[in-house]
């Protein structure tokens, strides 16, 4: 992390560069990456846009630019960008992770599960995909794909609090009670507070059953 010191420098080496090549694209990525990072969002927009027309590889605006809109809450724009940003680097799995959260967002089910699908084809160790999808499977109603993507989400990363609360949601929609109440217990181990009334339903069920 630059001090400030270092990034008002850096900014001024990336004005100078565009002052002398005004379409340098890598310039306007780095000025833009830098005032992405102070907060500006909307001269960071221009400037990886400008990087992007000027350079028909700059994927990595794409997605700089997709961050931003999600930060502005900005779902459709978010799709938008990381969409461009597949398209110029199809192998780009955060990309697509990226699109599935969007559309998961906006309840476009079908489309997020595609999008995450793909994005775990090219990277198996995403686990915040794995995650959204396991969300998406709960969100379309497929119990059996929600629990199995769950169960290779706890797999990959044993110590995600919210993957245990979100498979002990699926068994008790599944009314396997049981097992919803052994990952229920080990989310709350790991420091999730899930939702009180679930708390309280399966406690119920440890009480009677």
């Amino acid at each position: 992390m630059k001090t400030p010191q270092e990034s008002t420098k850096f900014i001024k080496e990336q004005i100078d560069m565009l002052n002398e090549n005004p379409e340098c694209a890598n310039a306007q990525y780095n000025l833009g990456v830098a005032l992405m990072q102070q907060g500006k969002f909307n001269e960071a927009i221009g400037l990886f846009e400008e990087a992007i027309n000027n350079s028909g590889r700059m994927f990595e605006a794409c997605v700089n630019l997709g961050y931003i809109y999600f930060k502005l809450g900005d779902m459709e724009k978010v799709i938008e960008a990381n969409q461009k940003a597949v398209e110029i680097e199809p192998r780009y799995a955060r990309g697509y992770a990226n699109l599935g959260f969007a559309y998961l967002q906006l309840a476009k089910t079908d489309e997020a599960i595609t999008a995450l699908e793909k994005s775990i084809e090219l990277n198996p160790e995403i686990a915040q995909a794995w995650s959204n999808l396991l969300n998406a499977y709960l969100q379309k109603g497929d119990l059996d794909k929600a629990i199995a993507t769950g169960h290779k989400l706890v797999e990959l990363a044993p110590d995600f609090a919210l993957a245990y609360n979100n498979l002990a949601y699926a068994y008790y929609l599944k009314e396997d009670l049981s097992k919803a109440l052994t990952h229920l217990d080990k989310a709350v181990e790991l420091g999730f507070k899930p939702h009180p009334e679930f708390i309280k339903e399966l406690e119920q069920y440890r009480k009677n059953g």
